[in-house]
């Protein structure tokens, strides 16, 4: 059986679309790798892009891609909503078939060393291929952000673990790491004050006393003259979608906002929505068995 595992990279660049086209191109020109999303977003200026493939595949495309990324994004001049410390910010490697988290790992280890031997890009392991506690979550790795590494870099608790003290001049740091699959949830407010979705963030977010498995943060969208709760759900099993959904609602209320909707950024396991549909259609008893394509999956 071919082993597959899915990696979802993401650039500090979501509004020059030329420049997204070759960032991508590595993996859309591999016909061994099913290419499942490029998701742009200007107001963020990110873009999240989705594969799946064999090991060996998806190595080697992820590495030119970051190469292409390094000689096209100035960090410098880069300004977005969504918080970044690289040109390539951050390089997740999930298992998905006939795949452990240890390979995952092994294959973070292999790429990290790669971007710093071809392009000199400093990289930080994180999550399950952390090497010590303050690196396992990626809030801690990019706390600073681009401007603030020169600087954070000298701390003796963060020497890079491919690299030297020092980030790329124009590139920045990459964060490399084995990871379950975890869900890029985004919630719509119908206010333009950024204060509102802060205090909502807040009180949803682990760190902040909210929820487990939860990392959460204020978003500005100005084109839609709208603010957003961006967050991760780390473990949709044991806090999903619609538990924060609705938490999000309630807290909004205090402040007299409504929710407008949502949106899911990169791919999400049937299983987490599967949940969701079960919970507001108040379906007794619903399985994931009961969908027919995940029995066609089978």
């Amino acid at each position: 059986m071919k082993k597959l595992v899915q990696c979802v990279p993401n650039y500090s660049e979501g509004k020059d679309l030329e420049k997204i086209e070759k960032i991508a191109a590595p993996f859309k020109n591999n016909k061994n790798i099913k290419f499942m999303g490029c998701e742009p977003d200007a107001d963020y200026n990110r873009t999240v892009i989705t594969v799946i493939g064999e090991p060996e595949d998806i190595v080697a495309a992820v590495v030119e891609s970051v190469g292409i990324a390094t000689e096209l994004i100035d960090m410098n001049v880069q300004k977005g909503e969504h918080l970044r410390m690289g040109a390539t910010d951050v390089i997740p490697f999930i298992p998905i078939k006939d795949m452990t988290m240890a390979e995952c790992v092994e294959l973070s280890k292999i790429v990290g060393e790669k971007i710093w031997e071809r392009f000199k890009v400093p990289v930080f392991l994180y999550e399950e291929s952390a090497t010590a506690p303050n690196r396992v979550s990626l809030p801690s790795i990019r706390k600073g952000e681009f401007e603030g590494m020169k600087e954070k870099l000298k701390l003796e608790e963060w020497k890079p673990d491919f690299g030297e003290r020092a980030p790329h001049q124009t590139a920045g740091v990459t964060a490399v790491g084995g990871r379950m699959p975890l869900i890029a949830f985004n919630i719509n407010l119908d206010t333009t004050d950024i204060n509102i979705a802060k205090e909502i963030s807040k009180s949803i977010r682990f760190s902040s006393g909210g929820f487990r498995f939860i990392q959460a943060g204020p978003a500005e969208i100005k084109e839609k003259g709208i603010v957003q709760v961006t967050m991760n759900i780390k473990d949709y099993k044991k806090n999903p979608i619609y538990r924060v959904f609705e938490t999000v609602k309630m807290e909004a209320k205090r402040y007299g906002v409504n929710v407008l909707g949502s949106e899911i950024i990169g791919a999400v396991p049937m299983e987490a929505l599967s949940d969701s549909i079960e919970y507001y259609l108040g379906l007794d008893g619903f399985k994931i068995d009961k969908i027919i394509e995940n029995e066609l999956l089978k």
